[in-house]
């Protein structure tokens, strides 16, 4: 039922953490296509070895042309287009779909660290992570350490996913998490493949959902599913320091594509926290 997209660059310890999150959390059916960029670490054969589909490229490609590999193969109607370095909440997939459906959305991403349901709670999301991040620095990226840093953070993952569902049910909030974005395949025929040319490309999807929702009025922009929260462990990827990226000469800035003006107009929505829930 999902085709969640993945690319990576070696990071085996997270790659491990998030297909077992997967595995033990996702309730529907799903394929996992990973778009290798030429690690060295063995991930590519890990990801073969459970099952998913891996496209090796020979080289360091940039995460929207990636992502597009990924929609060329992709066999289902909704396309999850995860970041490798991210904890899946329990039922994730079937919370998503339920707030997709209820709210008439095809785009959505779950609550997160750095986009939580107000400024404050955001603050108090991050400050705690970068607490725990300075605190066990020492320990590095392997997955032992990697996992004691999420039970810090949590203590019982799966119930403080719980008390979320239980608390925020499917209230939404404009806004997106890039790292965790859930789409039908309506989405991508409305707003077109990711733009290759932009790195930031989740702030480029966002911006176009809202172009559209007020110009066209066919689809809603990026909403955040309050109940559903992901953790994302954050800047591993850069940790791993990637290759050059191949595609790396018809790269633009977000602001060479957009003006300020209108993404200071788009993005209003985003930062708007009172009294948004809904």
């Amino acid at each position: 039922m999902i085709s969640i997209i993945t690319a990576v660059y070696n990071q085996l310890p997270i790659n491990r953490l998030f297909v077992a999150a997967l595995e033990c959390y996702s309730h529907l059916p799903y394929e996992l296509i990973i778009i290798d960029n030429g690690s060295t670490d063995g991930s590519a054969e890990f990801f073969e070895s459970k099952g998913a589909r891996v496209v090796r490229n020979p080289a360091n490609y940039s995460y929207p042309y990636t992502q597009n590999q990924g929609i060329q193969l992709a066999k289902y109607d909704y396309l999850a287009f995860f970041n490798n370095d991210i904890i899946v909440a329990p039922g994730w997939d079937a919370d998503l779909i339920s707030v997709m459906t209820t709210h008439e959305l095809d785009l959505v991403c779950p609550a997160a660290i750095e986009r939580a349901e107000s400024e404050r709670a955001t603050r108090r999301f991050r400050r705690h992570w970068k607490w725990i991040k300075g605190t066990t620095r020492f320990l590095g990226v392997s997955e032992n350490a990697l996992r004691f840093r999420h039970r810090l953070m949590y203590l019982n993952w799966p119930k403080f996913c719980a008390r979320r569902k239980a608390k925020y049910g499917q209230q939404i909030l404009e806004g997106f998490a890039g790292h965790s974005i859930l789409s039908t395949r309506r989405a991508i025929t409305l707003l077109g493949l990711w733009d290759e040319r932009i790195q930031a490309a989740d702030f480029d999807l966002y911006l176009r959902s809202k172009q559209r929702a007020i110009e066209q009025q066919d689809i809603k922009p990026i909403h955040i599913a309050l109940g559903v929260f992901h953790h994302h462990f954050e800047r591993l990827t850069l940790k791993a320091k990637p290759p050059r990226f191949a595609d790396a000469e018809q790269l633009i800035s977000l602001e060479a594509k957009w003006s300020k003006e209108k993404m200071t107009s788009l993005l209003a929505d985003v930062h708007a926290y009172k009294g948004a829930v809904k």
